[in-house]
C-alpha cells in the first residue's frame, strides 16, 4: 500500500483539522483536537504529532503507506516553507513541515502552505470550484483567510502574501488593532471574532431587546447568525455591516484577477445559502 494514503492537517486558531485520504481524494477519516496557542503555540505541531500517530495506528497506516502530510496554516508562507510570523497561532520563525516531519520520527514527507491557498487549491480538485481553473476561496474563521487560483496555479506572491484577503484595508474608522497590527483589515469586521465584535458594539449603542444579549459573553459568531435568521432586528444589523464589508472585499479582488467562482468556507460558512446570499447582495 505504499504511498496510496495522505493527511491533510488544517491549523486554524480554535482547532485543528485533520483528515486521512487516498491519493485520489477519497476521505476516509477526519477528526479535531483543540489548537493550545499558549506558550507562542510550541504545543500545536506536538499535539498534532501524538494525533497523527493515534489516528495511524487505528487506521492500520503505517509511514510507509503515506505519500505525505499537508499542512495548512493561518498566515503567509514562504517558497520554502519558513512561517515568519502567523499571529493567530502565535508563531514566530517556524518551520512547520520541518518540526512536524521529525515529530513524527522522520521518513515522512511533509509540505506547508497558507491555509487558504490550499482550501482553494483543494476546492478546485474535488470541492466547490471543480471543474474551473479561476477560483478564490475565502475561509471565514477566527480570520479571514484567501486564496487565488489563476489558470489552475495559486498566486503566492514572491513573499507568500498573495491572497491575503483578510488584511485588505476595508474600514475607515476603526480604532481597534487587528492582530497584523494594522486598522480596518476585512479580518476585523468579517471573521467569526469580528462578527461578534461587530455583534457586541451593536448591542452596547442600541438599547433595545434582543435575543444576543441572553449569550453574554459566550456570544459567539453561530449566535448572531441563528439570531439574524430568525428576525431579530440587531443581529440582521450586525450581519448586514459584517457582510457588506465582505461583498465589497470580494468586488474588489474580482477586479484583479476575475474569478469564476468564489468559494467560502471556515466555520462561519456554515450558516449556508443564507449566508451566501447576503454576500451576494453586497457584492
Amino acid at each position: 500500500m505504499a504511498n496510496e494514503f495522505c493527511v491533510g492537517v488544517d491549523i486554524g486558531g480554535t482547532s485543528v483539522k485533520m483528515g486521512l485520504f487516498r491519493t485520489d481524494g477519497r476521505l476516509i477519516d477526519k477528526w479535531e483536537i483543540p489548537t493550545r496557542r499558549e506558550e507562542g503555540g510550541k504545543h500545536i505541531l506536538e499535539d498534532v504529532a501524538v494525533s497523527l500517530k493515534e489516528q495511524l495506528e487505528r487506521a492500520e497506516v503505517t509511514k510507509e503507506d503515506l505519500m505525505g502530510v499537508g499542512i495548512g496554516v493561518p498566515g503567509p508562507v514562504q517558497p520554502d516553507g519558513f512561517v515568519e510570523v502567523c499571529v493567530n497561532l502565535g508563531w514566530l520563525d517556524v518551520y512547520p513541515a520541518k518540526i512536524l516531519s521529525e515529530l513524527l520520527g522522520g521518513g515522512v514527507n511533509c509540505f506547508v502552505g497558507n491555509d487558504a491557498n490550499v482550501a482553494a487549491l483543494g476546492e478546485m480538485w474535488q470541492g466547490g470550484g471543480k471543474g474551473h481553473s479561476n477560483v478564490v476561496c475565502v475561509t471565514l474563521g477566527t480570520g479571514v483567510g484567501g486564496g487565488i487560483v489563476v489558470d489552475g496555479r495559486v498566486i503566492t506572491g514572491s513573499h507568500g502574501l498573495g491572497g491575503e484577503l483578510g488584511h485588505i484595508h476595508i474600514r475607515e474608522g476603526e480604532t481597534d488593532t487587528c492582530n497584523c497590527g494594522g486598522h480596518g483589515c476585512l479580518e476585523q469586521v468579517a471573521s467569526a471574532t469580528g462578527i461578534v465584535k461587530e455583534a457586541k458594539r451593536v448591542l452596547a449603542a442600541n438599547p433595545q431587546d434582543s435575543s444576543m444579549r441572553a449569550f453574554g459573553e459566550s456570544l459567539s459568531a453561530k449566535d448572531v447568525c441563528d439570531c439574524a435568521k430568525a428576525g431579530d432586528q440587531l443581529a440582521v444589523e450586525t450581519m448586514n455591516t459584517c457582510m457588506r464589508y465582505l461583498g465589497w472585499g470580494l468586488a474588489i479582488v474580482t477586479h484583479m484577477s476575475d474569478p469564476e467562482v468564489f468559494v467560502i468556507g471556515g466555520g462561519v460558512s456554515k450558516a449556508g445559502t443564507w449566508l451566501c446570499e447576503l454576500v451576494q447582495k453586497y457584492y
